[in-house]
């Protein structure tokens, strides 16, 4: 019943958002080309006694009372005299704020300028599409303007982009995310190099299986840890060239189980399977499991996120796990991959966005918000959202290092910590000039994370998805049919004929109508 309700909220919100704004395209282009002529005063965007532009904006509350008690008023002053920024926030608890979303999107006289948005749905882009929101393009790469913003990654841009137009900000997010992991105290006993192809990936699970890494004379170890998520399965696909989701062949965009890449993965994930280089249960074990068979000693190699891997060699170091015999290494240790064959799975790059809606009346307001959201990426705002004041919340220990003075202390948090959802993260996702101490395992993380944006193969599809009417009604039964098909061909369940006959059933269940639909947009 409540995401009934939600759902009808959201439906009325869009049907007044078209109502309101349908027509007014023209009457937008208008009123840029006249503004190049008004005088200034009328175009100035309104600022207080002391020359900060004023703005709104609504985003999450995820703790309650944000800005509140000891020291608030000092962090919102620093904010303010950063950002030359006044702002009227409107906070909204993350339980209720899909609902709050969806009556003041219906309320356009009322909205404030800047939104958070949590996800890309068709109500927003139906909302982009009726003119609800500016189009970005037009200001965000001024790299004099907005030094921070204008770096932002292209590739996720165009998960943000509705008819051409760049409807909003993303919250970014490490792109470079995923990769793998190895013990590499096992792979130097048995003398193998880190792995560059496919082919060495094959050699060195098939000897992490067979020729006894740990040298304790039994049968006891497999290559890959696997579990019933799927998630490494795609990150391997990519390493064949296989595209993320879609793929683009010949000028269309197709799922990328009708391409061959995918089943030359998937052959290749077969014979991984039946050599026994992987769990013969796999499929039905509990990812709770999944990293403690590699802390545990009986695999050798973990593929998803980077910092999954880190947290395994995190486990080695601090409970002082043992190398295996006659290595270099005294305690057991990963060592991190990003790309094989030159390639890796892109994440969505992003979690969230701001969108600027036309409760900003001017481009003079455009452009107050956007500098108050460049601004905010400046390492001095990511320290004072993330840590607070220093000499207050925290302070430079004698290496220079970030020393967090209230660690665990939600009430003193409260002052400060909210901040975090009004930041941008564009360039960076932490503060370049200071922050706490990171190890080397951490270091070596955020190198790998780094040099894998360059070779990151992203969705060329994810504009699109969220308008295809029929993905979001059968979307998640189509993403089973395909990924269960995949499961029980790897596993010997199904042979090619039985994939044909999955992949058949996909397109009749509506898969077929989901390539049109993505097509017709993409043309």
């Amino acid at each position: 019943m409540k995401k009934f309700k939600k759902s009808i909220t959201l439906i009325l919100a869009l049907a007044l958002i078209i109502s309101m704004f349908a027509g007014c395209g023209k009457d937008d282009e208008g009123s840029k080309g006249s503004n190049s002529g008004s005088n200034e005063t009328e175009n100035a965007s309104a600022s207080d006694e002391n020359g900060l532009a004023q703005i709104s904006m609504m985003t999450f509350d995820f703790e309650g009372s944000p800005l509140s008690g000891d020291h608030a008023q000092e962090v919102v002053a620093t904010m303010e005299e950063h950002t030359q920024t006044k702002v009227d926030f409107s906070w909204v608890p993350s339980d209720n704020y899909d609902e709050r979303l969806g009556l003041t999107l219906a309320s356009p006289d009322d909205m404030p300028m800047i939104i958070a948005v949590p996800s890309m749905t068709s109500a927003i882009t139906s909302a982009a599409e009726a003119g609800a929101f500016w189009d970005l393009n037009d200001f965000m790469f001024d790299s004099e303007k907005y030094p921070n913003l204008s770096q932002a990654n292209q590739n996720v841009n165009k998960s943000l982009t509705v008819n051409d137009q760049l409807i909003g900000v993303y919250r970014a997010r490490p792109i470079g995310r995923l990769g793998m992991g190895y013990r590499a105290d096992w792979a130097e006993a048995l003398g193998i190099d880190e792995p560059e192809t496919i082919e060495d990936l094959y050699d060195m699970m098939y000897q992490f299986t067979y020729n006894d890494p740990d040298g304790n004379g039994e049968d006891d170890t497999y290559g890959l840890s696997l579990c019933k998520y799927t998630g490494p399965l795609d990150v391997i696909q990519t390493y064949f060239g296989v595209g993320n989701e879609w793929a683009e062949v010949d000028g269309k965009l197709v799922p990328v189980h009708q391409t061959s890449e995918y089943m030359e993965a998937l052959r290749w994930l077969k014979k991984m399977y039946d050599d026994g280089l992987v769990y013969a249960d796999w499929a039905v074990r509990d990812t709770a499991t999944w990293q403690d068979d590699v802390k545990n000693g009986e695999c050798g190699i973990f593929i998803d996120v980077l910092d999954g891997s880190r947290r395994i060699w995190d486990y080695f170091v601090n409970n002082e796990i043992p190398a295996v015999d006659g290595t270099s290494y005294e305690l057991a240790t990963m060592n991190l991959v990003g790309t094989i064959n030159d390639k890796t799975l892109a994440t969505s790059g992003y979690n969230g966005f701001f969108v600027i809606t036309k409760a900003a009346k001017t481009e003079e307001d455009v452009v107050a918000c956007l500098n108050f959201l460049d601004k905010m990426s400046d390492d001095a705002m990511i320290t004072l959202s993330s840590y607070g004041l220093e000499g207050i919340h925290w302070q430079k220990d004698e290496n220079g290092n970030l020393e967090n003075l209230v660690a665990g202390d939600a009430v003193a948090a409260k002052a400060f910590a909210a901040l975090n959802q009004t930041v941008a993260y564009i360039p960076n996702m932490k503060a370049t000039d200071i922050g706490p101490e990171m190890t080397e395992r951490l270091i070596i993380e955020e190198e790998v994370k780094a040099s894998n944006v360059d070779y990151a193969v992203f969705n060329p599809a994810a504009a699109y998805i969220v308008n295809s009417e029929t993905y979001s009604l059968s979307g998640a039964n189509l993403d089973e049919i395909i990924d269960n098909a995949r499961t029980q061909y790897i596993s010997g369940e199904i042979d090619e004929d039985g994939l044909q006959a999955a992949w058949a059933n996909w397109e009749t269940q509506g898969g077929q109508a989901v390539i049109e639909e993505i097509n017709a947009q993409h043309n």
